[in-house]
């Protein structure tokens, strides 16, 4: 499954590695495993991590990018990983590069490089570098299973969403043969501080529901001045304020980013909500899909296609 991709990794003295905006512990877990893992198994080669900051992922060792001018992609091999569009990844100097690769988990959309590896039965893009890793025989670090470890834990939501199953929990213990401090994951993953909590309370304060149960709220940019939070902690970070609420089976988050546009995160628990998101500019999962659109009347017109979709499904 990895042979092209790690021929490719051998052909290149200079490897850069990007993944999507916004990082989730699954962008940056397999971004920061992916480049200890070449690191320590090909120790000539030059290794640089790419994109925007860390935010709430920054306790991640290894979280701080590389500045890389963009000379250094001249003869280089650019990776991009959980990315499912050009339009979400962060730096998209990959283009520059002599070659690409990409490995992803995202129901897929088109190619984006040279060589791909998408497989969407996979719970985490960090469980694909697992396997990888595995598959090549690659020397595994303490830092590069923490760091994959992580992303899959996240984007399994603990091991709780369906696309987990028995290769998750190998490819788990694969990793878990090292020492993880699973005790000082979980701190830095979960604990909140007391404004967080009363921020899912004003939050969970502001769930609407349509006719058909789609459960939704809208966050103006005057309610985000106030809250004094950034858009990634709102937009993401509140999402699944509206799982589990009985009767509902899909559920959507609105929040009007600081740069313009709305940033949408829809969920579900059965029905398929990605070709809405394709619709409207996004991707993802059947599940768990994003998008960025223009303005609150978008917003409203998803509103009611995930409104009709819910009526088709329930």
């Amino acid at each position: 499954m990895f042979e092209q991709f790690r021929r490719q990794i051998e052909a290149y003295d200079t490897i850069i590695i990007h993944r999507h905006k916004n990082p989730d512990g699954d962008a940056l877990g397999s971004q920061i495993g992916l480049k200890r893992l070449i690191e320590e198994n090909y120790p000539e080669k030059h290794v640089y991590a790419v994109g925007d900051e860390a935010g709430r992922y920054a306790f991640m060792a290894g979280s701080v990018m590389d500045e890389v001018p963009d000379e250094t992609y001249r003869g280089a091999l650019a990776i991009l990983l959980d990315s499912s569009a050009a339009s979400l990844v962060s730096d998209t100097r990959y283009t520059l590069a002599s070659a690409t690769a990409r490995i992803d988990h995202h129901l897929y959309l088109g190619a984006l490089t040279q060589t791909e590896v998408i497989d969407s039965s996979f719970e985490s893009c960090c469980g694909l570098i697992a396997a990888c890793a595995q598959e090549c025989g690659w020397k595994l670090s303490l830092e590069a299973a923490t760091a994959i470890f992580t992303g899959m834990v996240t984007d399994s939501g603990r091991f709780r969403y369906d696309a987990t199953n028995a290769r998750t929990f190998r490819l788990a213990a694969y990793l878990m043969q090292q020492p993880i401090d699973t005790n000082a994951l979980y701190r830095s993953l979960y604990a909140v501080d007391f404004a967080q909590v009363q921020l899912r309370a004003r939050f969970a304060l502001k769930i609407r529901f349509t006719e058909h149960n789609v459960a939704y709220v809208y966050t103006t940019r005057e309610e985000m001045r106030e809250y004094g939070a950034d858009d990634f902690s709102v937009s993401r970070g509140m999402v699944n304020v509206m799982a589990d609420i009985a009767g509902v089976h899909i559920w959507v988050n609105f929040t009007e980013g600081e740069n313009g546009g709305v940033l949408c995160e829809l969920r579900s628990d059965s029905a398929n909500i990605n070709p809405v998101a394709v619709a409207f500019g996004g991707g993802g999962h059947q599940k768990a899909s994003g998008a960025t659109i223009a303005d609150r009347a978008a917003a409203m017109k998803m509103l009611e296609a995930l409104d009709k979709l819910a009526e088709e499904t329930n």
